[in-house]
Formats: structure tokens, C-alpha cells, sequence
């Protein structure tokens, strides 16, 4: 998979949402809505293998801390922002419960996600 480009945008982690338009995404994954009953439970969707290798090529331009890659992320209609996490030498993709109600989506259903890395590390 060749490496995209990808912007930029100000503010970085905890900076508040801005709506600068439609964006192209950097990476669309297509997957399985998962539940994790851990700690802090949470519903996600496994990067594929090719998106994978694209986020570990750009990580350590873009991580804040652990492997973590803040991203704006659409399913549907809904746009939120979030961070992917490293698991398994790959990542996953939060899908919060507001978007999951949004999108009327449950455990075990297939969702498109587009991606679009918010933010780098200062050089």
C-alpha cells in the first residue's frame, strides 16, 4: 500500500473538534463490531492486515504516547473523533456508544470506518 498523504491538524490530543470540511480519509477499514469486557468496556473493529501496515509505517510520525494515533473517524453519518489503539501488533478502532445508537449498530454487525490522522508529534 503506497503512503498517502495526510495534513495535519492544529491543536492536537484534547483539542476541540474543528469541521474544516469534508476530508479524504487516509485509510477505510471494514470490519466486525467487537465488545471487550475489560476494565473499561468498550465496543471496537480490528484494522485489517494492509490498513495495519500503512498505521505502523506512519506511527511514529503521529503517535502521542504508547502507539496511540488520534484520528477522525466516520461511520455513516457520524463523525468523532478518537485514537486508535495498538493491540496485537496491529490496531483497533474505538466505536463509541453514541455512534453505535447514531448508526443503530450492535455486537457482530459489519461497518466501513473512514480514517483521517488528526495530528502529529512535534519534531
Amino acid at each position: 500500500m503506497g503512503r498517502p498523504g495526510w495534513a495535519s491538524s492544529p491543536g492536537g490530543p484534547g483539542a476541540p473538534d474543528i469541521d474544516d470540511g469534508p476530508a479524504t480519509p487516509d485509510l477505510e477499514v471494514t470490519g466486525e463490531i467487537w465488545y471487550w469486557r475489560g476494565p473499561s468496556p468498550f465496543h471496537f473493529v480490528t484494522v485489517d492486515e494492509e490498513g495495519a501496515e500503512f498505521l505502523l509505517e506512519i506511527m511514529r510520525e503521529v503517535t502521542y504516547g504508547w502507539g496511540m494515533i488520534p484520528v477522525r473517524a466516520r461511520i455513516g453519518d457520524t463523525t468523532y473523533t478518537t485514537s486508535l489503539f495498538p493491540k496485537n501488533g496491529g490496531y483497533i478502532v474505538p466505536i463509541k456508544d453514541a455512534v453505535r445508537r447514531a448508526e443503530d449498530l450492535e455486537d457482530g454487525d459489519v461497518v466501513t470506518i473512514s480514517l483521517t490522522v488528526t495530528s502529529s508529534r512535534p519534531r
